[in-house]
C-alpha cells in the first residue's frame, strides 16, 4: 500500500505544481501583453490623474504582475507541490473555505446599500440623495460647508436644487437667464458661488445663471436634468453643457440609470456586489462598450444642442481641457465631436489652475472658461445665431 501512496502523492504534487506554473504562465503572459497600447485602448484617461502618473502606475502593476508570475513558477512551485504532496486533503479544505469566503462575502455585501460608482456616500458636501431617474441629484433648500483647498466652501442650493448664492435667492425661471448642465466643474466644487463658471459667466453677460449642475453626473445624465428641467424656464437665452474627454469614462458606467443608443432610458445593471467592487478598483473597458458609449454621448450632445435650439436659446458645449492635451483625450475629442460635427469651444487651462489638494479647476480655471464661454454667445448674438 505504501507505493500507492507514494504514488498518489506524487500525482497531487505534480498537479499542484503544473496548476502553479499555469496560473504564474497567465500572470507573465498579461504583463507581457499588456503593453502600453493594450492599456490605452481599454483604460480611458482620467481627469484627476496626469498622464505621467498613468502611465507611471500602469508600469508599476505590470512589473509587480510579472513579478508575481516568476515567484509563482520559481519560487513558490515546489513549495506548494510538497505542501499539498504531504496532505492533499488539505488543498481541498482550503479550496472549500475559499469558495465559502467568496460566497459568504456576497451575502453580506447584498445587505448593504451599493451606491452607484459616481456617487458620493452620505455626509460628503454637497450632499446628494437618491433620484429614481437620475440616479442622485443634490438636497434642495439647504445650506452645507466644507474645507477644501485650506479654504472653508458653502454649498447653498434653492428648492429646485440649483446652487445659488443663498437658499433665500432662488432662480427666478422668469427672467432671461443661461443655463449650465453639466457636473463637478460647474457645480463649482472648491469655489466659492461667485467664483464658479455660471456665475462669472452671469456676471460678464449682465444675465442670470442657473446652475442645473450635479457633482458625478456623465453627460446623459445631465441631460435628462436639463430636459426635466428646462421647461420651467420662461425666457432661456443660452443653454451651455459641458463635456471633457478626461471624464468620458463615466459615460459608460452602468450602475446607475443611463441612456442607451437611441437615448431610451435604462435602470442600473445589477451585478454581483464582489464583480461590482473589481470592476469599480479595475476600470477595464472592452472596445465594444467604449464604442457604444461615444455613440451614445454624440447623441447626447447633439440631442443636447437641438433641445437649446428648440426653446430659441442658444446652445454651447464647452470643452475644458487643462494642457497638454494626450493622446487619448485629442482622440475621443476628435471621434466624439469632430467625426459627428458637434460644435464646440475647447478651453485650455494651465495645469496648475486646480484647487490645493483637491484637483477641481479653481477660481482663475473658472474664469477662463467664463471669460471662453461669454466670448462665444455675444458673437452668436451679433450673429444672429
Amino acid at each position: 500500500m505504501r507505493p500507492a501512496c507514494q504514488s498518489d502523492h506524487f500525482i497531487a504534487r505534480l498537479v499542484a505544481e503544473a496548476s502553479v506554473v499555469c496560473v504564474g504562465g497567465v500572470l507573465l503572459v498579461c504583463a507581457i501583453a499588456a503593453n502600453q497600447q493594450w492599456i490605452d485602448r481599454h483604460f480611458l484617461p482620467a481627469f484627476f490623474v496626469s498622464r505621467h502618473t498613468y502611465v507611471l502606475v500602469e508600469s508599476v502593476i505590470r512589473i509587480v504582475i510579472a513579478a508575481l508570475g516568476l515567484i509563482l513558477v520559481l519560487l513558490a512551485r515546489p513549495r506548494i507541490g510538497r505542501f499539498i504532496a504531504r496532505a492533499p486533503e488539505n488543498a481541498l479544505y482550503a479550496a472549500i473555505a475559499i469558495v465559502l469566503a467568496f460566497g459568504a462575502s456576497e451575502l453580506i455585501l447584498r445587505q448593504m446599500h451599493f451606491s452607484a460608482t459616481m456617487e458620493e456616500p452620505g455626509g460628503i458636501e454637497p450632499s446628494r440623495r437618491p433620484d429614481p431617474k437620475l440616479g442622485w441629484s443634490f438636497v434642495p433648500a439647504r445650506t452645507g460647508q466644507q474645507r477644501i483647498g485650506g479654504r472653508l466652501i458653502e454649498y447653498a442650493f434653492d428648492p429646485a436644487g440649483y446652487r445659488v448664492r443663498r437658499v433665500e435667492e432662488p432662480v427666478d425661471p422668469e427672467q432671461p437667464t443661461i443655463l449650465f448642465t453639466g457636473e463637478s466643474m460647474i457645480v463649482g466644487e472648491g469655489l466659492t458661488w461667485d467664483e464658479t463658471v455660471p456665475a462669472q459667466t452671469g456676471a460678464i453677460m449682465g444675465l442670470l445663471s442657473a446652475n442645473l449642475a450635479v457633482s458625478g453626473f456623465a453627460s446623459d445624465q445631465a441631460y435628462m436634468r436639463l430636459q426635466a428641467e428646462l421647461p420651467r424656464f420662461r425666457r432661456p437665452v443660452a443653454i451651455v453643457s459641458v463635456f471633457a474627454p478626461a471624464l468620458f469614462d463615466r459615460n459608460l458606467d452602468d450602475d446607475r440609470p443611463h441612456l442607451g443608443p437611441g437615448l431610451f432610458w435604462q435602470p442600473p445593471e445589477t451585478r454581483w456586489r464582489l464583480a461590482t467592487i473589481a470592476k469599480l478598483l479595475v476600470r477595464y473597458r472592452s472596445s465594444e462598450a467604449i464604442e457604444r458609449g461615444m455613440t451614445v454621448t454624440r447623441e447626447v450632445l447633439r440631442a443636447t444642442i437641438d433641445l437649446a435650439r428648440t426653446r430659441g436659446a442658444i446652445p454651447l458645449i464647452v470643452v475644458p481641457q487643462f494642457s497638454p492635451e494626450d493622446p487619448r483625450e485629442w482622440a475621443l475629442r476628435r471621434r466624439i465631436l469632430d467625426d459627428a460635427g458637434v460644435p464646440y469651444v475647447q478651453v485650455e487651462l494651465d495645469p496648475s489652475w486646480r484647487v490645493p489638494g483637491d484637483g477641481h479647476p479653481d477660481a482663475r480655471a473658472a474664469h477662463a472658461i467664463a471669460v471662453a464661454i461669454a466670448a462665444h454667445l455675444q458673437t452668436s448674438e451679433h450673429s444672429g445665431y
